[in-house]
């Protein structure tokens, strides 16, 4: 594997306040072998002179739906998989090309994908995927219309039923077994639907989903694999009840309120904020055919989402940073960081995307950082980031490198 030695950058270490400036980077056998604010003796290795620009680490975003080819998820699960395998492959690329150099599917990622990147038939970030989403019959996860026909949805004698994004799993038996079959299909986390949602039809956005003793029974079965559970939740109820039943990373929190947010701080609940979605769905979501009845849902959503940032900032709870984008809407990707800087320093920001997104994945010291050992994927920037949040915008404009397993994906100097 080639080297390469970053010569001439001011280091963001994914976590510090200041840069490090006047530095030099060795890249070699796929991990960061040297950083140094004196010169590094490379032998052969392939220079970039960055003339001073930011060094980074790249970016990871924890929530992402690489098969969501549609803002219509109930039109998705419908679509052929081929289809929906050449999607996400573009929704991939795409990500690496902005500076995602790593992202976290939480609903439709699945081990051929993973395989697809690891052998170099899709190019893309890195790939944590937690399968198809859990949900109880009537949840988030259930994209049926409420008139739809039992038959034509049943997959066995009991009617459960499932597609690319979810599988509908009822009582602690069903729970298990659906959570053991996405850990032996390699799944990173378990992701469970604890309240409702915006996309689903059927399900009212305030009430709580699966009961307690389903929601112990998935924590109990990722637990003992050494894995963890995501529960999407909305309403300060879900968030809470999950929390307290081992749920350790609760996706949108949108509707969160104080006393939750300091019980999320206390339990060490990780909270994964999702701005671009609902944005971008409040300005498109009619025109690319969100169903009506989830165009009333988000306007709820979209009325408490920025709050709910400053409150779970205020309570110290550690917050990720996705996206949650469907279909077309991919493109938006970068604009989680104009929303955040509405309520948050920049600093905070990009810990999110670095930091605290590699401690939410189990990959501290490997990814999200810029140190000696880390694994090599990382970004040269136009632009001070810490300064200045827009310089991760758009759709890369201001990447002068973007490094993914220690190859140059992007170079303009």
């Amino acid at each position: 594997m080639s080297h390469v030695l970053f010569r001439n950058v001011r280091v963001f270490d994914g976590a510090s306040e200041d840069l490090r400036d006047g530095c030099e980077v060795l890249v070699a056998d796929g991990v960061i072998q040297k950083v140094s604010e004196r010169p590094v003796s490379a032998g052969a290795a392939e220079v970039v002179d960055c003339g001073g620009r930011v060094l980074m680490p790249g970016l990871i975003d924890a929530h992402v739906h690489v098969y969501a080819a549609s803002v219509n998820l109930a039109r998705v699960v419908r679509w052929p998989s081929t289809y929906l395998a050449h999607f996400a492959a573009r929704f991939l690329e795409a990500s690496l090309d902005r500076g995602f150099t790593t992202v976290r599917d939480v609903g439709g990622g699945d081990i051929g994908l993973a395989n697809a990147l690891r052998d170099g038939l899709v190019q893309g970030p890195r790939l944590f995927y937690g399968g198809r989403v859990i949900s109880q019959t009537g949840g988030h996860g259930d994209l049926r219309p409420g008139d739809s026909e039992l038959e034509d949805v049943a997959a066995c004698a009991c009617a459960c039923h499932a597609d690319a994004i979810a599988i509908i799993a009822d009582g602690v038996d069903a729970v298990r077994r659906a959570v053991r079959e996405e850990l032996r299909r390699g799944a990173s986390h378990i992701k469970i639907m604890g309240s409702g949602g915006v996309a689903s039809p059927t399900d009212p956005l305030n009430k709580c989903q699966y009961s307690d003793e389903e929601i112990a029974a998935a924590v109990d079965e990722a637990e003992r694999m050494g894995k963890y559970v995501a529960a999407h939740c909305h309403p300060a109820e879900a968030v809470r009840r999950c929390v307290d039943l081992g749920v350790r990373s609760i996706e949108h929190a949108t509707l969160v309120d104080d006393a939750t947010a300091e019980f999320m701080a206390e339990r060490g609940a990780f909270a994964v904020p999702t701005m671009a979605t609902i944005f971008a769905l409040m300005d498109e979501g009619a025109a690319l055919g969100l169903p009506p009845v989830s165009l009333e849902k988000l306007e709820r959503v979209a009325a408490a989402a920025l709050e709910s940032l400053d409150i779970l900032h205020r309570a110290g709870v550690r917050m990720g940073l996705g996206t949650d984008l469907l279909g077309a809407l991919h493109e938006r990707q970068t604009i989680e960081f104009e929303l955040r800087a509405r309520v948050l320093p920049p600093l905070e920001i990009l810990r999110s995307a670095c930091q605290v997104n590699a401690e939410l994945l189990g990959e501290v010291g490997r990814l999200g950082c810029v140190r000696e050992g880390a694994l090599a994927d990382l970004l040269v920037v136009d632009g001070d980031p810490l300064t200045d949040i827009s310089v991760l915008g758009g759709h890369g404009e201001r990447l002068a490198v973007v490094m993914s397993r220690s190859r140059l994906h992007k170079r303009t100097i």
